[in-house]
């Protein structure tokens, strides 16, 4: 976007022009010296293999300043599926470290962190970025951690470079960066945030206010993108949602953990594009209709932490309000789309606004029952002073399944140290049947 204007509430890190990526790099490598940068890349197994991991992979192998490569693996459920991730991986030269959550060994700690009550949450996309972001503070090699997505078919090495820099640099003073970006083809992509976040929030700083925390959340350009830097201070306090409320979840986050001032967002390419999830208009428990609803209940969740009063006058309102913020944002885009000469399908527009109304009542119906539930796996500064070994167990875990050969394979002991041998073979986990686990894909909405 060819603009420097700055909201106020947080810095806007712009693109302004064609991008020095030699200048970029090489003063990322240098503040990788004191400041050494790690990247996370969750992934599913589907995706291992596919065009769009493959040019990740290919533009990775030419980044000269990370320090660590942490890829998390769902939904490999046996050594053929996980030997075939570790190959792929294996041509990066900057020897990535795989995390197979499906592994026995793996399994025995989520089960270990049931037990003292600190459940992860279900498999998707939340549970693997908080595992590999657990390896990355166990591993003690990186003072910062970069995060997206394993199926963006427009990435280069110029996006990850402009998401790393604002907190590499020693002295922006940043702690968090999210990544921003258009989503076009031939026309508007992005329904979940055009027509649904930016409608909802602003619906509720006509009903409430300019309370803090809705200015904030509505500052950022695309709060659904997937694409964060954080310190690793930071890391240790944030409490990452395993639902599809991943992104927004991680922003409230954010937002209790950290000044403002300590937050930016920046602007990653000129164009985006990634895997597209379906509305599922009839089916509220599968695609942008799920995720819809799941994202409404955690900024309940959150607007009741910070002491907004919710009640069914409120929930009433909400949907009126709604209904008319969309309909004035429908307008918009349908201007920007006829100037850009850009297809603009209104039924199928406001089809989609119609299912979103229906996800914040289920959403509304959902919180009224339950108002304390929250998808929030606990922080690391609590897993740690509950379980005061578990990164290291955890450190133990991966590097022995890193390590795999046709040895028989090791489970930790369920109390106290050393290791229990077990076979291979039928003693694996489930796969995972039916839809995609949340998360996965959800930015492209």
């Amino acid at each position: 976007m060819a603009d420097f204007f700055q909201t106020g509430a947080i810095a806007t890190i712009h693109r302004l022009g064609a991008t020095d990526l030699p200048r970029l790099e090489a003063e990322l490598t240098e503040f990788g010296q004191e400041t050494p940068i790690a990247l996370v890349l969750p992934c599913h197994i589907r995706e291992v293999g596919t065009q769009a991991l493959k040019g990740i992979v290919r533009e990775l192998k030419h980044v000269p300043y990370l320090k660590q490569i942490v890829v998390g693996i769902d939904g490999a459920a046996g050594l053929r599926q996980w030997r075939q991730a570790r190959r792929f991986f294996e041509q990066l030269p900057q020897k990535p470290v795989l995390l197979w959550n499906d592994s026995p060994r793996m399994q025995a700690l989520f089960r270990k962190l049931d037990d003292a009550e600190l459940c992860p949450g279900p498999i998707g996309k939340g549970r693997n970025v908080w595992m590999c972001l657990g390896y990355v503070l166990a591993s003690e090699e990186a003072r910062m951690v970069a995060l997206h997505d394993c199926d963006i078919l427009t990435y280069d090495r110029e996006f990850l470079a402009r998401l790393c820099y604002p907190v590499a640099h020693p002295a922006l003073g940043f702690d968090f960066c999210k990544g921003y970006y258009a989503r076009l083809t031939d026309r508007l992509n992005g329904r979940v945030m055009r027509l649904f976040i930016t409608p909802l929030l602003r619906a509720l700083k006509s009903i409430l206010g300019l309370h803090p925390f809705l200015v904030y959340l509505d500052t950022f350009r695309y709060p659904l993108a997937g694409e964060v830097a954080l310190d690793t201070a930071l890391v240790r306090r944030v409490r990452i949602p395993h639902d599809w409320a991943l992104e927004v979840g991680m922003l409230a986050e954010v937002f209790r953990n950290t000044a403002p001032r300590a937050i930016c967002q920046a602007e990653l390419c000129n164009n985006y594009d990634h895997k597209h999830q379906e509305l599922s208009p009839r089916d509220p428990d599968k695609g942008l209709n799920k995720m819809a609803c799941d994202i409404v209940k955690s900024v309940f969740q959150r607007m009741a932490a910070e002491g907004i009063k919710l009640d069914s006058g409120l929930f009433d309102t909400l949907l009126s309000a709604y209904s008319r913020q969309a309909e004035d944002t429908l307008r918009f885009y349908a201007a920007d789309a006829a100037a850009n000469g850009l297809k603009y399908l209104r039924h199928e527009e406001e089809g989609a606004v119609s299912t979103f109304v229906r996800a914040i009542r289920l959403a509304t119906e959902a919180f009224q029952k339950d108002p304390l539930w929250s998808p929030l796996i606990p922080n690391w500064n609590r897993v740690e002073s509950a379980l005061p070994d578990f990164l290291d167990e955890l450190r133990e875990a991966v590097r022995l399944d890193n390590g795999l050969t046709e040895q028989p394979l090791f489970l930790p002991r369920r109390r106290g140290s050393g290791l229990l041998p077990f076979k291979t073979g039928r003693n694996q986990p489930a796969r995972l049947a039916g839809a995609d686990p949340p998360g996965y894909g959800d930015v492209s909405i």
